[in-house]
């Protein structure tokens, strides 16, 4: 007479039957357990305990990666693209170590059929990578307990932080313009032909190239500096040529209205040299920074 079972019946019993005790049993054991403990658990022969394992050991690679891609999901899914967001998923979980149990004093496991060999332990598949706009079904997991839920990205609030920056920018426009515009007056800006021989009538105040050149430079300086998003070299010299840019358009403003308070007409020659040389700066510096975004040795 065989040993009864844990559910009621008698040796031998099919591996369908055995599952939900065995998934209980991996609970408890927190891992996968060994073909030995099953055989000992459940009085059954290396053929069955070897298909039970190999059925638990399947499942519980399912249940990784399900968890995995609802991890994805949750903390990278609000700033990527899925494709994008399982990129890293690509490798298989990894399966736990198996137990070196010996066989105790416990009944003799059933004789093999000669005709049939114990399947070996499966090699872990590849999952096949999701192609952009393919639906992936929701995945309900039951995780451990104690295991945390990641927290959720919250999604980046731009139009809440564009009207300050409009609004911040229309007088200090007005202003900085202005104050550039009357600095290369004093300096030896003013309405030149840039067309002569072609079209006469064209002409243009050269001292907007100030607040254009300057201003410019210095605002994308301090986004390349601030985005992040560039090589190291390149958000160094961001950095500094934007402090650098931001601190001649200061001096510039204290230069005009300290000559404009003091009735000058004609700047000093260092002040024409210093803002003559500002075009040919904000150019070199706007053709080296781009080089350097582009560049990721």
């Amino acid at each position: 007479m065989t040993a009864p079972t844990i559910n009621g019946t008698r040796y031998p019993q099919p591996v369908d039957a055995l599952m939900p005790a065995a998934r209980k049993l991996a609970n408890e054991l927190g891992s996968l357990p060994s073909r030995n403990r099953l055989m000992r658990e459940f009085h059954i022969g290396a053929p069955k305990a070897d298909d039970l394992r190999t059925r638990l050991t399947a499942e519980h690679e399912k249940q990784t990666r399900a968890e995995q891609i609802r991890t994805a999901m949750i903390v990278r899914g609000a700033l990527l693209p899925l494709d994008d967001a399982l990129t890293d998923l690509t490798a298989p979980a990894p399966v736990p170590l198996d137990y070196a149990e010996p066989i105790g004093p416990h009944p003799a496991p059933a004789p093999v059929a000669p005709e049939h060999t114990p399947p070996a332990d499966p090699m872990p598949a590849t999952p096949a990578k999701i192609a952009p706009g393919e639906q992936v079904e929701q995945v309900t997991v039951v995780g451990h307990p104690d295991t945390p839920t990641p927290p959720a990205s919250a999604k980046p609030v731009r139009s809440a932080v564009v009207w300050p920056v409009v609004l911040l920018a229309l007088p200090a426009f007005v202003a900085i313009w202005s104050g550039w515009v009357g600095l290369g007056g004093l300096t030896g800006f003013g309405v030149v032909h840039p067309l002569p021989g072609i079209w006469d009538s064209f002409s243009i105040n050269s001292a907007i190239t100030l607040p254009i050149g300057v201003e410019t430079y210095g605002a994308y300086a301090l986004y390349v500096w601030l985005s992040g998003r560039v090589p190291p070299a390149a958000r160094r010299f961001a950095k500094w040529s934007a402090l650098g840019s931001l601190a001649v358009g200061a001096l510039g403003q204290i230069a005009y209205h300290l000559l404009e308070a003091a009735g000058v007409t004609s700047a000093p020659w260092w002040i024409t040299t210093a803002v003559a040389c500002l075009p040919v700066a904000v150019l070199g510096m706007g053709a080296a920074l781009a080089h350097l975004v582009r560049t990721h040795d």
